[in-house]
């Protein structure tokens, strides 16, 4: 299976058609079928890693202030226990089974790329006791799911400032927000992981991603880049001027 990084910015992409919503839709007809999905989690941020382990899990709304209709949004894809201690099994029981449910930085994204949602989900939690190179070495220990079909996804925004957001969706992206996005595009395709796990050392860095979270997915999809493989972008904008929506994939 590829691994992917998604910029999934705001819930309103569960339900918008723009072009962020039609490369996802083009993305799941490319892809070769996954047996499930993991989704490492910007959302979802915990002390030691968790993966969710319910054959159900729910949607959760992890999000306030928006239309109701994104409310009755659901995404009735199963999960898979079987998987999940897959997930345990390839980190060395380092990453534990949880039940909880399936935020929006998982379905709201899927249910763009597999809209029937007949792919079974689990995510896996951003372990706040690790430093960024240690989020970067638990991915690689994942890479043994890729070849049990797994499709492993990274999905957070490479710039996430909502400090200075503007809440136009299509406003025109800050200057400093281009230039750091540009510098993530162009160190991922020189395959420069250091400086991506060190990225902090960047001047534009705490601005762009002024709290990790939304960043660190990213390191995971790299961790998972055979020798072989380049990464190339499959969809990239800016969304309310601060947020990134550049999305990678390993080919």
């Amino acid at each position: 299976m590829p691994a992917l990084f998604v910029g999934h910015g705001s819930p309103l992409n569960c339900v918008a058609d723009n072009a962020f919503t039609r490369d996802m839709r083009r993305l799941g007809g490319a892809l070769p079928r996954p047996a499930a999905v993991v989704c490492v989690s910007a959302h979802w941020q915990t002390s030691g890693p968790f993966v969710t382990a319910g054959a159900r899990p729910e949607t959760i709304y992890d999000f306030y202030g928006f239309p109701p209709e994104l409310y009755e949004v659901t995404y009735p894809a199963s999960g898979s226990p079987e998987v999940a201690a897959l997930v345990v099994e390839a980190t060395g029981g380092v990453v534990r089974p949880a039940d909880r449910g399936i935020d929006h930085a998982a379905w709201m994204v899927l249910r763009n790329v597999f809209p029937e949602a007949d792919v079974p989900v689990l995510e896996m939690s951003l372990d706040l006791t690790l430093d960024e190179r240690g989020h970067y070495e638990l991915g690689r220990r994942l890479a043994t799911l890729r070849e049990q079909d797994v499709l492993v996804m990274g999905s957070g925004n490479v710039v996430h400032n909502l400090y200075e957001i503007d809440w136009a969706q299509d406003a025109a992206p800050a200057d400093w927000a281009i230039v750091f996005d540009a510098w993530v595009r162009d160190a991922v395709a020189a395959r420069r992981h250091d400086e991506l796990i060190g990225y902090l050392a960047h001047p534009l860095a705490r601005r762009a991603a002024p709290t990790a979270e939304h960043y660190l997915p990213l390191l995971y999809t790299l961790a998972l880049q055979d020798d072989g493989e380049r990464i190339e972008t499959v969809h990239e904008s800016f969304q309310h001027a601060t947020v990134s929506m550049r999305s990678f994939m390993t080919v």
